[in-house]
């Protein structure tokens, strides 16, 4: 046998060899190779727990792998997304995350046990909870015109409550301050719950929380709903209209997103971003989530992305507006 001969005959066995191989398995290990991980940083029961839960329920039906749920709760979410930050970015261990992942670094951008910008790459936006802004009926205001033109009148002596000083209801609270033009004075309470309690006692004038905590108060009157901060108008309250129709070119910031440590195969961003796709337009899911009320609103991967760091510089520009010390 000739040298041309031995050659043709290896390549032969190298081709054979190969072909035995399972597909995929020559260029890398099939995904997902074992249980998926979404870290949840809050307790269980919360909107970004059940919508984490939602997701990975439907995921463990259609995949070879389940998808489990970790919650890591701690720091305002912060411990659990430290912990995925160091995570092998191989696309087992997830973040699913509210717009907390942004106000934590508009309030702690030199104190984070990470770097929001370069230790996570984007799935997904999911999408978010409807919030609504209510006020006391005892002011007298039926609309959110007439209540903007009545706290104009009243510079310094309208008061809105929120869930704690740098909370998501706080900072909403005062991007709605900014924008309307009025004077109001914040006040913070131990959570959200409390805060509403406080506008039904009329203690408080206005707050902006989730619709589906405050609606049995809207519905039996005791809190007026004055506007709706989503792109549309909400299917549980059709005459209540949108902040943006009052002030134009206002905008809901802060979402659900699913997060990946950085350097994770764009090929398994993809492949992820299609099964939340999927998961999304199941009969069954819409129906569900249209009981919560809530508004899917996915993004490619570098959407994810960009909207990630839109969220962080309009959280910062709030937290320097309203005077918080960033950490």
């Amino acid at each position: 046998m000739d040298a041309r001969q031995r050659i043709t005959m290896a390549i032969g066995t190298a081709v054979a060899l190969l072909a035995a191989l399972p597909s995929g398995a020559q260029t890398q290990q099939k995904y997902p190779s074992r249980p998926i991980r979404f870290v949840v940083p809050f307790s269980p029961g919360g909107s970004t727990d059940t919508m984490a839960r939602l997701v990975a329920q439907k995921m463990s039906d259609n995949w070879s792998q389940p998808v489990e749920i970790e919650n890591r709760t701690g720091a305002g979410g912060i411990i659990g997304t430290s912990l995925v930050a160091k995570a092998t970015p191989d696309g087992h261990t997830l973040l699913v995350i509210s717009s907390a992942f942004a106000i934590n670094q508009a309030l702690n951008p030199n104190n984070l046990p990470y770097d929001s910008y370069k230790d996570f790459t984007g799935v997904t936006r999911l999408g978010f909870s409807t919030t609504a802004l209510v006020a006391t009926p005892t002011l007298g205001a039926r609309t959110l015109r007439e209540f903007i033109e009545m706290a104009r009148a009243r510079p310094g002596k309208i008061f809105f409550s929120s869930g704690g000083a740098g909370s998501a209801t706080h900072l909403n609270g005062e991007r709605f301050r900014f924008a309307s033009g009025i004077k109001a004075v914040h006040v913070g309470f131990k959570g959200a719950s409390d805060a509403l309690l406080e506008v039904v006692a009329g203690r408080m004038h206005y707050l902006t929380t989730s619709l589906l905590t405050c609606l049995p108060f809207i519905r039996d009157g005791r809190v007026l709903a004055l506007a709706v901060i989503t792109p549309a108008r909400s299917p549980l309250l059709p005459d209540v209209p949108t902040i943006a129709e009052v002030i134009p070119g206002y905008r809901r910031d802060g979402a659900h997103m699913m997060l990946a440590p950085a350097a994770t195969p764009r090929a398994i961003l993809s492949q992820l971003n299609q099964e939340v796709r999927r998961v999304f337009d199941l009969p069954d899911v819409k129906e569900r989530l249209k009981n919560f009320d809530y508004v899917l609103s996915p993004t490619t991967p570098e959407e994810t992305d960009k909207v990630i760091r839109a969220d962080i510089d309009t959280f910062a520009e709030v937290v320097a507006r309203a005077g918080l010390r960033p950490k």
